[in-house]
């Protein structure tokens, strides 16, 4: 049998994924990362974007993470993230919603803190619907 992973994908509320993989690609900090088992150790901080789990069936699973931190062992990956969604639940209509709340916000930003806060969501919400839209295509 060919060699697995464990992968754990984990939001603040829950367990969002948790299984045996044969590949996870996700986007770090510094770029996309691609790991397979046997990969070496890292700690790495993650962008918002989309993990997606190639399983150990041959199934895909996709999650959406707005961000978090991304620890690998040589047969373990762990993606910790405050907020974090399986493809299937993602909701564009609600996401195009709080983008446009969001670019209000900015719109109306009176302090430096407020316009970060919302500059922040919007890059945030910005590759929710990225990640949704990918979701859909590859279904």
């Amino acid at each position: 049998m060919a060699h697995t992973l464990h992968v754990d994908v984990v939001s603040a509320e829950e367990s969002i994924f948790s299984g045996e993989a044969t590949f996870v690609a996700l986007p770090g900090e510094a770029g996309e990362l691609g790991i397979y088992p046997r990969h070496t150790p890292l700690i790495s901080r993650i962008k918002p974007g989309s993990v997606r789990i190639t399983k150990a069936d041959g199934g895909e699973e996709f999650v959406f993470v707005a961000g978090g931190i991304l620890e690998v062992q040589p047969n373990v990956v762990t993606v910790l993230s405050d907020t974090a969604i399986r493809g299937k639940d993602l909701d564009e209509e609600k996401a195009n919603t709080a983008r446009h709340a969001a670019e209000e916000a900015l719109k109306n930003a009176k302090s430096e803190i407020d316009m970060a806060r919302a500059t922040s969501e919007l890059a945030i919400l910005a590759a929710q619907i990225a990640a949704l839209r990918k979701y859909r295509d590859k279904r």
